[in-house]
């Protein structure tokens, strides 16, 4: 069954919601506060180890009821099910959407349970030192080879959890950008670093040029003969591997059921795996898989990616809010914005709805931040001050790893301030006018006991289950990206004409203006 394919805006609910945001529009959250003692009682999430604080949002109770009559009549019960089912709910490119199934150890799928015993036994290997390069030495260092999927999840989650990774050193590479390239190349020895080339197509050209670059790079130093001893692959596309010269053995599975962006939980993380050890590896799956549960069996009210994905279409679509912050309270979470973005705005940056029609609301945000304290001295004096309204996501932890309770208790302090202070304003209108924030600017507090494999997982499928949820309420395909393709097409096109230096086959003339200007310094 495919999923509903239901306007928003031609629904009961969101009728409903139109009136009552002109009605509730210019309510003070501050007001809202102080005529309800119990309004955080109300509006938070309490699972696990996850509290989610909802409360500092500009809503009413009315307007979260409102909102989820909007999830029952757009039928987001029965796309849910969709989802988990395997039915093809990926239309455009005819696919189901199953990462869900990399990470359910209750009913895993034999193919699954078969990839994640390669990757236990290959990283095992690497780890013990059993695993040697063509010199008899073992490996110390991982480059993985690859971009967008195959790059953002696992540098993520590798960055994430460093303080469970053992001595093996990590690097990625994913830009085509060659000095990129050599620059990780410096740092390497060809008889210790094992490369992990991670495309499903394994035509991927970024990857491709890369990989081809580092194998040139490789063979120049040791032999054509040692590439099967350094050289693993992530890839459907066994002959294109096989003809690269890796070994069959050495080539981990992808499946067509899985979404690049929702991969690193499968043989894409192989990098993850080696740099923290399977059993880790493992935590982050089981915990990814508790998120799966509570998102399918708890009620929506008490659901944390719905409620979440239904405040932001509220601010999306009705405060006409075009960006969300993500700040995390936490620098392993550093590379967890660049993760979101690809996350959020490639699944649902799209105009075309599920019934093939033009579509007149809005759709994906535009998502940035940074980690805190950085960000509040960085970007904050918009955040407060400025005259666009950002509804925030803090994600701050509970307890530091490291014990510094005296920087952890500083770091919180000043996470619970910024929401407070977004909330507050400045609370006096008297003031010297520059001094003067008006507040009433949203955010969410998400409160986790501290950075675990597990807790990340967790983490990881919160958001995954949140662009779902705004997918399916917003009538949307999530799980194709056939704007990234487009890009892709056109800058085959522009190669070839540089690379023959035929200025003339472009026909556009402001690219023809950029060659043309390339060429003079030649």
């Amino acid at each position: 069954m495919p999923l509903p394919k239901i306007n928003p805006t031609t629904t009961a609910a969101w009728k409903k919601l139109e009136a009552h945001f002109s009605e509730t529009e210019q309510l003070h959250m501050a007001t809202l506060f102080a005529e309800d003692a119990s309004r955080v009682s109300k509006m938070k999430i309490e699972w696990e180890d996850f509290y989610l604080d909802f409360s500092k949002n500009r809503v009413t109770h009315e307007t979260m009821e409102l909102l989820l009559e909007l999830a029952e009549e757009v039928q987001l019960k029965t796309a849910i099910e969709a989802q988990y089912n395997g039915e093809h709910i990926n239309e455009t490119e005819d696919r189901a959407v199953l990462h869900t199934a990399l990470r359910d150890f209750d009913s895993m799928k034999p193919e699954v349970k078969k990839g994640l015993q390669q990757m236990q036994d290959f990283s095992e290997k690497i780890i013990s030192t059993t695993y040697k390069g063509y010199t008899g030495k073992p490996i110390t260092d991982i480059v993985n080879i690859g971009i967008g999927g195959s790059h953002l999840g696992p540098e993520m989650v590798t960055e994430a959890l460093s303080f469970y990774k053992n001595e093996l050193n990590v690097h990625y590479i994913s830009n085509v950008d060659g000095d990129h390239v050599h620059e990780v190349l410096k740092k390497i020895s060809p008889e210790t670093t094992l490369f992990i080339v991670v495309s499903k197509s394994f035509t991927t050209q970024e990857t491709r040029t890369n990989a081809t670059t580092v194998r040139n790079w490789f063979v120049e130093k040791a032999s054509e003969k040692a590439i099967s001893k350094h050289f693993v692959a992530v890839s459907s596309n066994h002959k294109a591997v096989k003809k690269f010269g890796i070994t069959t053995e050495n080539i981990f599975p992808m499946w067509d059921w899985v979404g690049g962006r929702f991969s690193l939980w499968s043989a894409v993380g192989l990098s993850i795996c080696c740099s923290i050890g399977y059993k880790h590896f493992e935590d982050l799956l089981k915990g990814a898989h508790k998120m799966d549960t509570h998102f399918r069996t708890a009620q929506f009210s008490e659901n944390m990616p719905v409620v979440l994905a239904l405040l932001s279409v509220w601010y999306n679509n009705f405060f006409k809010c075009q960006t969300a912050a993500i700040i995390p309270y936490t620098q392993y979470l550093k590379k967890f914005v660049d993760y979101l973005q690809q996350a959020v705005m490639e699944s649902n940056g799209k105009c075309v709805d599920r019934n093939g029609d033009l579509i007149s609301y809005e759709t994906g945000m535009i998502l940035w931040g940074n980690t805190g304290t950085n960000a509040q001295h960085a970007f904050f004096q918009l955040l407060h001050q400025g005259t666009k309204l950002v509804p925030c996501d803090f994600i701050a932890f509970r307890e530091s790893l490291y014990g510094a309770t005296d920087h952890q208790n500083k770091l919180l302090a000043n996470c619970f301030a910024q929401t407070e202070a977004l909330l507050q304003g400045s609370g006096d209108e008297a003031v010297d006018s520059h001094k003067y924030f008006k507040g009433n600017r949203p955010s969410n507090t998400l409160l986790i006991h501290k950075v675990t494999p597990e807790s990340l997982g967790k983490l990881i499928a919160l958001y995954e289950h949140k662009i779902f949820v705004q997918g399916v309420i917003l009538n949307i395909f999530s799980y194709d990206q056939w704007g990234v393709e487009l890009g892709k097409r056109t800058a085959i096109e522009t190669l070839a004409a540089i690379a023959n230096n035929e200025v003339s086959a472009i026909k556009n003339v402001s690219t023809k203006g950029l060659l043309q200007k390339k060429n003079e310094f030649r």
